[in-house]
């Protein structure tokens, strides 16, 4: 009979991504069960999340996580220690209780979100199950459509580019594999175009091409032909998802677009982004407009969403009163899910169910700064949430979930479904004129 009491808790420093230190923690329980997870962490980062917990000073630019491992060791592990894990809801109540603050900066959100995924794991591991199986409860779940970057910009490449990610959906294949063999075609596809233009300038931090493009528009004009040159159908086949994270670069109504030398208003950017819809195919949209600018959200999901997928992420920050406060208000249609900028997994999951009830799409996602930790791949799976963002089709961190949401497809053998159109909800996709 397994006891998922918690019997040792430990946290020691590990590096990122990126090269920078970041929190594990590893949770035993009394019956031998053992999780362990990794804290992410985010280039661009929402007013409203969780903030991690570093050092300051001069060691590692001030990013060291000295101070975050010993909140796990000296205050989580003792506070934690006897508790039975199988109510994650009351672990991950206790770790919020513990730090006290609203942001979790006490002990670092690091600390707490690596300690509430560890736990999941471990809680997982003494049922003798999968994680995403121990997520479903027996509930029907389906492979989510994965959302994978080509180029990337913004605060992932330096802002060559001010979108911050221009990425790929392949809703019309038949499974999560398949989607990933042609997003592979068309990440190659891409490289050659990029190559013979002279537009290569190296990869971005989430792997996808880091491009010395002359206007944002270049990108799009480039990924469609990617999409084409990998003999694919654009819309029908394969449609564009944009990360704009316009907080990068505006605020109070008012934006900077560096690359085009030019500063917009709040109307200005949608009409712009409402062309490029217009005229690409795109399907998604993540932060059109600044995190404070909640009339430009309004507008631009009233203008296009019933055209595509209106997405918050440093909008919403994956707290569910803030998707329902949006839900209402009529201000974007799908949320972002990220563990870390809720804290807890408790929280994240709230956030998921909060979009479901308002009939968002929900889209579990990665954050620039990762590891080899393969939760967020569970996650997307076991919570059914349809869709997930991960970053671009290179680099061990990236492939590392992409290849275990392969593994669970190929577990599920026939029964597998794969979300494909049916990861999103917007109005568009109910059409056959959207369909292949």
């Amino acid at each position: 009979m397994s006891d998922a009491r918690i019997a040792r808790l430990h946290g020691r420093r590990v590096w990122d991504s990126r090269g920078r230190p970041t929190v594990e923690v590893e949770v035993h329980l009394a019956d031998g069960a053992i999780g362990r997870a990794i804290a992410p962490a985010g280039a661009s980062t929402g007013q409203g999340e969780a903030l991690d917990l570093r050092d300051g000073g001069s060691r590692f630019g001030g990013l060291d996580v000295r101070r975050a491992v010993g909140s796990v060791n000296h205050e989580i592990a003792p506070a934690l220690l006897g508790l039975d894990t199988t109510d994650q809801e009351a672990v991950d109540r206790l770790l919020v209780d513990l730090d006290g603050t609203p942001d979790r900066s006490r002990l670092g959100g690091n600390a707490i979100v690596a300690t509430s995924m560890a736990t999941l794991h471990a809680t997982a591991a003494s049922a003798g199950v999968p994680l995403w199986q121990h997520l479903a409860g027996g509930r029907p779940v389906r492979i989510p459509l994965p959302e994978i970057q080509i180029f990337g910009g913004g605060a992932h490449a330096d802002r060559r580019v001010d979108v911050q990610d221009f990425m790929v959906m392949c809703p019309a294949a038949r499974s999560f594999s398949e989607a990933l063999d042609w997003t592979a075609e068309i990440y190659r596809a891409a490289g050659t175009l990029m190559r013979k233009a002279g537009k290569a300038q190296g990869v971005a931090d989430e792997g996808g091409f880091w491009p010395a493009f002359d206007s944002n528009e270049e990108a799009l004009e480039m990924l469609t032909r990617a999409i084409e040159n990998a003999g694919f159908a654009p819309s029908t086949q394969v449609g564009i998802s944009l990360d704009v994270a316009a907080s990068q670069f505006g605020s109070g109504g008012q934006y900077t677009l560096a690359l085009d030398n030019r500063t917009l208003d709040t109307g200005a950017l949608i009409d712009m982004l409402g062309s490029w819809i217009e005229r690409y195919p795109i399907l998604s949209v993540e932060d059109p407009v600044g995190e404070d600018d909640h009339d430009g959200m309004v507008e631009f999901t009233r203008r296009h969403g019933h055209h595509c997928q209106v997405i918050g992420d440093d909008y919403l920050v994956t707290n569910a009163k803030r998707v329902e406060a949006a839900a209402t208000g009529g201000a974007a249609n799908a949320v972002l899910i990220k563990p870390n900028q809720a804290g807890t997994v408790t929280e994240a999951l709230q956030a998921l169910r909060a979009g479901k009830e308002a009939g968002f799409g929900t889209i579990v996602s990665a954050r620039s700064g990762e590891s080899e930790d393969i939760t967020i791949a569970h996650l997307s799976v076991g919570w059914d949430a349809g869709q997930l963002k991960v970053g671009s089709f290179t680099r061990s961190e990236r492939m590392a979930k992409w290849n275990e949401v392969l593994r669970i497809e190929e577990s599920l053998g026939e029964s597998a479904e794969f979300s494909g159109w049916s990861a999103f909800t917007f109005a568009a996709v109910t059409s056959s004129a959207a369909k292949p």
